[in-house]
């Protein structure tokens, strides 16, 4: 009898350290802070994909960067990311007035900037160009060319 009443506090205790609180599952199932500072830097990076007849095109607008802050890869074979980083202007300071500049509205982003594409199957990922002109990232994957046809080959009768 003193054995069972023993077991029902030690349960009960178990089963209390077992099961979580709400707020507690809410945080081992929240998104790392990687996952969100990856998502607004997707988000922040708008991006125009064109299908031609041999290739396709990703244009990004990337204003005030210049080619050395952009990264163009292909990864796990046919991922292509387009990643860097956007700096606040430097200023030099010039004098006190200077030094003591506050924004008053800062609109312009800054930070990490990341794009993430699946490539189709028929993309060449050895035939990719990237090319910055006036703020404008255009990364060019051709196409691979699809199979010739093959032809019917003609067997020929042989008489027994």
């Amino acid at each position: 009898m003193e054995l069972l009443m023993m077991e029902q506090p030690i349960s009960s205790a178990l089963h209390d350290l077992l099961s979580l609180p709400d707020e507690m599952e809410k945080l081992l199932h929240a998104p790392t802070r990687r996952y969100v500072r990856d998502t607004k830097a997707m988000a922040s990076t708008p991006a125009d994909v064109m299908e031609y007849p041999t290739s396709y095109h990703f244009v990004l607008d990337m204003p005030g960067l210049k080619p050395g802050d952009i990264k163009v890869q292909v990864e796990e074979g046919n991922v292509l990311t387009v990643s860097g980083e956007r700096k606040r202007e430097e200023r030099q300071k010039r004098d006190k007035e200077e030094a003591e500049v506050k924004y008053l509205r800062m609109e312009r982003r800054v930070g990490k900037f990341l794009r993430r594409f699946n490539l189709p199957k028929n993309a060449d990922v050895d035939a990719i160009s990237a090319a910055y002109e006036d703020g404008v990232l255009t990364v060019t994957v051709q196409k691979v060319p699809p199979p010739e046809p093959k032809k019917p080959k003609t067997i020929e009768i042989k008489v027994a």
